[in-house]
C-alpha cells in the first residue's frame, strides 16, 4: 500500500526509522494488526531515517512528510546512528524535532509504572518502587531543543564556541500545564511542576505561569513545585509520591529516562506526543518507545519491544478512542511478564532471555488467551 485508503478507519503511519526501531515496530505492528481485526484501523509504512537517506537522499522524503500530514496518528520507531556523512541541515530537515513542530505536538506524555513481575529486575527496592504510577508530561516543542540562536562557531582566537538558547513564552508554558492539569483530573488530582527557578529566568516564568493558571482554573487540584535536581533524587528515593509531573523539554527528557529505573529498563517505556484537539475532535499524535535507536544492539534481534507495544496501547486510548482495548493490551503485557517472558534488558540473574520476536509472540499469545 502506497497511500491511505479513503474511509478505511483510523489512518496510522508507521515509521520504523533507525537502529532497533524497525525491529521493535515490527512487533508493535503485529499487535496493531491483532486489534485491526476488531477495530477500524489501517496502517501504512513509509521510508524514514538513514535508509531513506541512502535510497532517496532525504531522511524525511516528501512523500513521507505528506503521509505524516494525512495520518491520524504516527507510530514511530527511533532515529539515530551513524549520520556522519549527512549534512547538518539535512539532518535537521528530517529530525523528530521537525515532526513534533510540524504537527504541533506540544505535550509529550510518558507513563512510568512499576511492574510487580519485574521486581527482581528493578534496581529500586520493591518497597520503594511498588505502586508507582506516574504520568510525566514534557513540554515538547519549545525550550532548549528549539531555541535560537544555536550553533557552533570558531572565535577569532581559534577557540570553538557552542551556543544553545533556552527560551519559553508564557503561552507555551500555559498550554502544556493545562494539559497536565486536565490529565490529573482523571487521576489522583495532584500535579508537581518541575523547574530550575532558583537559577534560570525561564524557570521563574515557568513557576509563575503554572501557579497563575492553577489559581485561575484548577484550584480543585493540588499543585506542588519542585526543583529539577531534587525531583531527580525523589524519583529514585520515593517515586510513589508523584501523580502527574509537568516540566520543560530538556528536564522532561532527562527525568523520564531516569524514571526508567522504576520500570526496570528504558525498554519498558512508551510515549505519546500530542497536539491540540482539532475540529475533527482528534489530536495530532505520534507514539514511540522512549529507548531510542540503540545502535549497539541493532540487528541482533534482542531489543525489548514492550515500549513500542505499549505505545500501541497509548495509540488505542488517545487516538482510536478505544480505552478498553488499550487496557486489554496492558493486561496482556502484564500477563506475559507474569508468565516469565523477559528480554535481556529486564532479565534478572538466572532468568532466560527472549529475543524481540519471541517477546512479541508472548504478548500476542496473552491477547489470544484473553480473547478465548
Amino acid at each position: 500500500m502506497t497511500d491511505f485508503n479513503a474511509g478505511g478507519g483510523l489512518k496510522i503511519l508507521v515509521l520504523g526509522g533507525d537502529g532497533v526501531g524497525p525491529e521493535v515496530i515490527a512487533q508493535a505492528l503485529r499487535v496493531l494488526h491483532w486489534f485491526g481485526g476488531r477495530l477500524p484501523l489501517q496502517a501504512l509504512e513509509m521510508p524514514y531515517g538513514l535508509s531513506a537517506w541512502r535510497a532517496e537522499g532525504a531522511i524525511l522524503p516528501a512523500r513521507t512528510l505528506a503521509a505524516v500530514h494525512a495520518a491520524d496518528a504516527v507510530l514511530f520507531g527511533a532515529i539515530g546512528g551513524d549520520y556522519a556523512g549527512v549534512p547538518v541541515d539535512v539532518r535537521r530537515e528530517g529530525s523528530i524535532l521537525r515532526l513534533r513542530r510540524e504537527l504541533g505536538l506540544y505535550a509529550n506524555l510518558r507513563p512510568v509504572r512499576h511492574w510487580p513481575a519485574l521486581a527482581r529486575s528493578c534496581p529500586l527496592r520493591a518497597e520503594v518502587a511498588a505502586g508507582t504510577d506516574i504520568a510525566l508530561v514534557r513540554e515538547n516543542t519549545g525550550g532548549l531543543y528549539f531555541g535560537t540562536p544555536r550553533g557552533i562557531e570558531t572565535l577569532a582566537d581559534g577557540r570553538r564556541q557552542a551556543v544553545n538558547t533556552q527560551r519559553y513564552a508564557s503561552d507555551e508554558i500555559e498550554r502544556v500545564a493545562r494539559f497536565a492539569f486536565d490529565l490529573a483530573r482523571g487521576r489522583q488530582h495532584r500535579v508537581c511542576s518541575v523547574d530550575k527557578s532558583n537559577v534560570l529566568e525561564t524557570g521563574v516564568l515557568w513557576r509563575e505561569t503554572v501557579t497563575a493558571l492553577h489559581r485561575r482554573e484548577y484550584a480543585d487540584l493540588t499543585l506542588s513545585h519542585m526543583l529539577v535536581d531534587n525531583c531527580a533524587m525523589q524519583l529514585v528515593r520515593a517515586p510513589t509520591q508523584f501523580d502527574v509531573i509537568v516540566t520543560d523539554n530538556m528536564f522532561g527528557d532527562i527525568l523520564s529516562d531516569g524514571a526508567g529505573a522504576v520500570a526496570g529498563s528504558l525498554g519498558m517505556l512508551p510515549s505519546a506526543s500530542l497536539g491540540a484537539i482539532g475540529a475533527n475532535g482528534r489530536r495530532n499524535a505520534l507514539y514511540e518507545p522512549v529507548h531510542g535507536s540503540a545502535p549497539d544492539i541493532e540487528g541482533l534481534g534482542i531489543a525489548n519491544p514492550i515500549g513500542a507495544i505499549l505505545s500501541v496501547a497509548m495509540l488505542l486510548k488517545h487516538s482510536a478512542g478505544a480505552a478498553a482495548e488499550a487496557d486489554r493490551l496492558e493486561r496482556a503485557v502484564e500477563a506475559a511478564l507474569a508468565a516469565g517472558a523477559r528480554c535481556a534488558d529486564i532479565a534478572a540473574p538466572g532468568e532466560a532471555a527472549l529475543g524481540t520476536v519471541a517477546m512479541g509472540d508472548a504478548v500476542i499469545a496473552a491477547l489470544d488467551r484473553q480473547a478465548g
